[in-house]
């Protein structure tokens, strides 16, 4: 079972949403997915978005055993998630996409849980503790799994190459975030989400459909 923990801000459910379809369209194998909602876990802390800090509690929330994927909300998944979840860690406490801007390293990790067992409530809660630093880390703490699971459009080369695309700057929903060539993988997967067949093809043969006759 794959443990993918997704940041969920109730400003903006959608975006949890599609990344969860987008997630479970692809994964060749099941995959637990959690969301993070601030008022469901053993702190207070909030930055930008209610999963800012509630992030690091993912190793908490796993026991600190096994392997563990954290994703920003406003992210779509084209790939097997397997591939991300299979990468191995080595003797690093977490894997991120080091190829880009050290701010967004966070916006997806793949945990060693094991090894964080630093991150308690209280530790995550403490104001104090910077925690996007990764100061938590011992030396060599943080390795670096394959860039093309998490690009940041806007801030990456333009182009459909990736295997997750990151909408940093905000899902493209707003005049202010549209233009990027990117922005057709989240209206597609938007659409994925929001797709049903009609009634008679999902219902036709159910018990609760009476037939004429």
């Amino acid at each position: 079972m794959l443990r993918v923990f997704i940041g969920r801000d109730p400003r903006q459910p959608v975006a949890y949403n599609i990344l969860a379809d987008s997630i479970v369209r692809h994964a060749s194998r099941p995959v637990a997915i959690t969301a993070l909602s601030l008022k469901a876990l053993p702190m207070t802390r909030r930055g930008l978005t209610e999963f800012t800090f509630s992030r690091w509690l993912v190793p908490f929330l796993c026991g600190y055993e096994g392997k563990a994927i954290f994703l920003d909300a406003d992210m779509v998944v084209t790939a097997d998630i397997t591939e991300l979840f299979d990468t191995d860690i080595g003797p690093h406490q977490v894997l991120v996409n080091k190829d880009q801007k050290p701010f967004e390293w966070p916006s997806a990790m793949l945990f060693d849980c094991s090894a964080c067992s630093i991150l308690t409530p209280e530790y995550v809660d403490n104001p104090k503790n910077a925690l996007f630093d990764f100061a938590w880390t011992e030396k060599g703490g943080v390795g670096a799994f394959a860039p093309e699971w998490n690009k940041c459009v806007g801030y990456a080369p333009t182009g459909l190459d990736a295997k997750l695309y990151h909408f940093t700057k905000g899902v493209p929903i707003w005049r202010e975030t549209r233009g990027n060539a990117e922005d057709v993988v989240f209206h597609e997967a938007y659409k994925a989400m929001l797709h049903s067949v009609s009634h008679a093809e999902l219902m036709g043969n159910s018990v609760h459909v009476r037939k004429a006759g």
